[in-house]
């Protein structure tokens, strides 16, 4: 707990949270203390917003019933929702997903690298490999999803492609996957995961189009991040914070560096802003 809590805006309106490596713990659980923020942010008149590479299932899951209406950034961006109804959706192109799903299969094939693969709907993800060492890292981020017998018989529309790799993300499938050609947008959004949305999509965009639905300034912003798919929205905010354990890239990106997701840094720099007492 070595990292003080960083500048904090005066007026704020609206919060946007990543939620693995930033506001979940080390554990990847809620931490107890955001259950009474998030209260107070309510009688504020303050906007919370998850936004995360994670389903719009998952965060509603997990949040929804703590705040009425809550607006979530799902998908790395391509999907936002609010309670069961999708404001925003971007799909991407079928033939994109089919690119991607035989180049994660060749490299799975070759041995170079040991992969597994999500495809992504609005509503529910789909994977062929059923193994449970797979799909403990499926389910906490996709919690509507089904096992079918082949991805490549799936036939509905998509948002996203997510890749996972036992052997680390960035070594060889994200260069190879980055190599490709075609309409889409790949993003490294965590020490094993990779995601492929259409072009353009990122966080950002959703950032920015909550921003504009609701009249809000990037100087009314806080926004937190800590991984390569929080790049793009810290720009969203006058009030950026990477967490203390971010990537290198987050933390030169961003204009503060707030504790750790290990110290509850989301919740001790928003509760700095309120004009609340730290909890240590």
């Amino acid at each position: 707990m070595n990292t003080p809590i960083p500048p904090v805006p005066d007026d704020v309106r609206l919060i946007v949270s990543d939620m693995d490596g930033t506001l979940l713990d080390e554990s990847k659980g809620i931490p107890e203390s955001l259950w009474p923020l998030l209260d107070e942010l309510g009688r504020r008149g303050i906007v919370f917003s998850p936004a995360s590479g994670r389903q719009a299932a998952t965060l509603l899951h997990q949040l929804g019933h703590a705040v009425p209406g809550l607006v979530v950034i799902a998908e790395n961006g391509s999907v936002v929702a609010r309670d069961g109804e999708k404001l925003r959706v971007t799909r991407l192109q079928p033939r994109v997903a089919t690119t991607v799903l035989g180049r994660a299969r060749d490299l799975t094939d070759s041995g170079a690298a040991d992969l597994g693969v999500v495809l992504c709907g609005p509503d529910t993800a789909f994977v062929d490999r059923s193994d449970d060492a797979f799909l403990e890292q499926v389910v906490p981020y996709y919690y509507a999803h089904e096992v079918v017998d082949d991805l490549r018989e799936v036939r509905t529309e998509l948002v996203k492609v997510a890749i996972y790799d036992f052997g680390g993300i960035e070594k060889v499938t994200a260069p190879t996957l980055m190599a490709l050609d075609g309409a889409m947008e790949v993003v490294v959004s965590g020490q094993h995961w990779l995601d492929v949305m259409a072009p353009g999509v990122d966080k950002s965009v959703a950032v920015t189009a909550v921003q504009e639905k609701l009249g809000i300034t990037p100087a009314q912003t806080m926004v937190f991040g800590d991984y390569l798919n929080d790049l793009a929205m810290l720009g969203c905010a006058d009030w950026s914070y990477a967490m203390a354990n971010a990537h290198p890239r987050i933390l030169a990106q961003a204009r503060y560096v707030a504790p750790s997701n290990a110290d509850n840094g989301v919740v001790r720099t928003v509760r700095a802003a309120l004009g609340l007492p730290d909890l240590l």
